[in-house]
């Protein structure tokens, strides 16, 4: 039987770390709104509430559920229907960011600026260092990489 026991034991530390994914990878939030919580269930805590183009990077999993990491490095969980790997997206880092109507600061603000810290876009392309992006409600513009995460 201390065999079995340490099999038990072995398999278990093992377990948790299949579920990971082997590189931190990222996931945009794709429905209006969605909250995170403190652990993989609704039962869980709310810990956040996000909406549509929220980046993450996402650390582990635990059947629908998904570990993500946000531009703090905070943990979360969230409900994998609400998330896809097949946008990408960004939020802004700095206290606050202006949108421009072009990729430079020759253009002017658009309407939106400026944006404050955790506004998040989906990024419809990149010219040089400057991301050009667009928000859940299509109002778009240029955003200067080095105020965004883009995980």
């Amino acid at each position: 039987m201390p065999i079995l026991r340490s099999s038990v034991i072995a398999l278990s530390m093992v377990l948790p770390i299949l579920s990971a994914p082997a590189i931190a990878s990222p996931v945009c939030v794709s429905v209006p709104e969605a909250n995170l919580r403190q652990g993989p269930g609704t039962q869980f805590e709310k810990s956040w509430e996000v909406f549509k183009y929220m980046p993450f990077r996402q650390v582990g999993q635990q059947g629908d559920w998904l570990q993500v990491e946000d531009l703090d490095g905070d943990k979360h969980w969230i409900y994998r229907p609400l998330v896809s790997d097949g946008i990408k997206c960004a939020v802004v880092k700095s206290k606050e960011a202006n949108v421009r109507n072009g990729p430079g600061t020759q253009h002017a603000k658009s309407a939106l600026s400026p944006v404050e810290r955790y506004y998040s876009f989906r990024i419809t392309s990149q010219k040089g260092d400057w991301v050009q992006v667009e928000d859940e409600v299509f109002n778009a513009g240029w955003v200067h990489k080095s105020l965004l995460w883009m995980p």
